[in-house]
């Protein structure tokens, strides 16, 4: 398509890396990918199914690299895997029915709330979470999954923040099965929205499978990151995803 040329390729590629390695960190990588496609020219639409394609792929590889060293619950990871497929196929098609427009003004709300949520908590741990049954924070996180996978269909960046922090704040769960969790679930949702998009035209295949690339070598080196250097990383990087994107909207780009 006329849009996309190798100046596409220059301006996305290296934003998409930078988002993997944020996203396999802390999540919200979105917050970085995304708005490199707009940047780049691409249409919102377009934009938002391409964006899914690069980040299930290199999603994928930060998940493989968690479940290999035990990260996550499978327990609770099953129920809220389902719930987000649901959830996120409802998003996407609600997508496709919403004016671009509209779609663009989201920006200006994902970062309050993202913002809001991390700054009020001293820091990202379960164990300052309120204790809760088996039952009950199985049925949180399927419950948090829905919604927030919802929004994954709908628009997507700040997804993996937001799991991020509804596990550690509201299931209970340590941090590193949370990201552990979050991984696994962000993925579904990410597929059950690129199936969507596929099936409806609008992923422009060859800038999403270069993208993809680059991707995947930011989860790979963000995985690592996590798991050699603990928690202490993880709420800077958040941080500073924010401030990128309070920088982008304040530049009115």
């Amino acid at each position: 398509m006329e849009f996309v040329n190798i100046h596409t390729f220059l301006i996305v590629c290296p934003l998409v890396f930078l988002s993997g390695l944020v996203d396999a960190v802390a999540g919200g990588g979105g917050l970085i990918s995304l708005p490199a496609y707009l940047l780049a020219g691409v249409p919102m639409h377009h934009a938002l199914a391409t964006n899914k394609l690069s980040s299930a792929i290199g999603t994928s590889v930060s998940t493989i690299r968690y479940c290999r060293n035990r990260f996550a619950d499978p327990v609770t990871a099953v129920p809220s895997i389902l719930a987000a497929l649901c959830g996120s196929a409802l998003g996407t098609g609600l997508a496709l029915r919403t004016d671009e427009k509209v779609l663009k003004s989201v920006m200006l709300f994902v970062l309050p709330v993202v913002a809001f949520y991390v700054l009020r908590r001293k820091d990202l741990e379960g164990n300052t979470a309120r204790k809760r049954s088996r039952g009950i924070s199985i049925a949180l996180a399927a419950a948090a999954s829905f919604v927030i996978g919802g929004y994954d269909g709908f628009y997507g960046p700040g997804t993996g923040t937001f799991l991020l922090l509804v596990y550690t704040g509201l299931v209970g769960m340590d941090v590193r099965t949370a990201s552990g969790n979050t991984k696994l679930v962000n993925l579904s949702s990410n597929v059950a929205a690129l199936v969507t998009w596929i099936i409806n035209g609008k992923i422009l295949a060859v800038l999403g499978f270069t993208a993809a690339v680059f991707c995947m070598a930011g989860h790979y080196v963000g995985s690592g990151m996590v798991m050699h250097r603990g928690t202490k990383i993880v709420k800077p990087v958040i941080l500073v995803v924010l401030a990128l994107l309070f920088l982008k909207i304040l530049s009115g780009q």
